[in-house]
């Protein structure tokens, strides 16, 4: 009935969840309480969201996003790494990471292509491959014209014009353009297959 300018009974505005915090106390806060006010921000939304209410304020995605980007933002000056894997470990600057990394643990891949029923154990690989069957190369080089389907092959790309050859031996001082060039060279010194 919102559109009859009667409000939703069930709409939530933001300041209705909203824990407001100043930017002097965040500053006072230290990582793991900054980290707690944001997943019990985060998981309050999105519980509200599972059951049925309807967010009326479109500022809260953006609340979200932004207090978000800027914890990750903030550990990557000081190096924090907060999220750490019980099995190995290992320590992860954001909790999605985490969660990505224990997956090579339980060898779970609960993303599956619509297409061919590969699975994968994260949704960004998951979207890479997807363009394998659209043909969709969003990374275009604008020098030459010739496109790419992920990033990283773009900036490899680049170093053939360039001529950069960042991944250096530390035995013979041969230099390539990828690690992958390297780490098959490297093979030449150890003998190994």
């Amino acid at each position: 009935m919102a559109d009859l300018g009667i409000p939703d009974k069930n709409a939530v505005i933001y300041n209705d969840v909203h824990v407001d915090i100043t930017q002097e106390e965040w500053a006072l806060m230290d990582p793991s309480q900054r980290n707690l006010y944001k997943d019990v921000m985060l998981e309050t939304f999105m519980n509200l969201t599972a059951i049925g209410y309807n967010w009326e304020d479109l500022e809260v995605e953006e609340h979200c996003q932004s207090s978000q980007k800027y914890g990750r933002h903030e550990r990557t000056h000081t190096g924090e790494k907060p999220y750490e894997c019980h099995q190995c470990g290992k320590a992860f600057a954001r909790h999605s990471y985490l969660q990505g990394h224990e997956r090579t643990h339980t060898k779970e891949k609960p993303y599956e292509c619509n297409q061919c029923g590969k699975a994968f154990a994260l949704h960004s690989t998951l979207q890479l491959h997807e363009r394998t069957h659209t043909g969709e190369k969003p990374y275009e080089y604008n020098q030459c014209g010739k496109a790419f389907a992920q990033n990283g092959t773009l900036h490899v790309h680049k170093r053939t014009h360039t001529g950069l050859k960042p991944y250096e031996c530390h035995q013979c001082d041969k230099a390539f353009a990828r690690c992958s060039d390297l780490l098959r060279h490297g093979r030449t010194h150890t003998g190994e297959k």
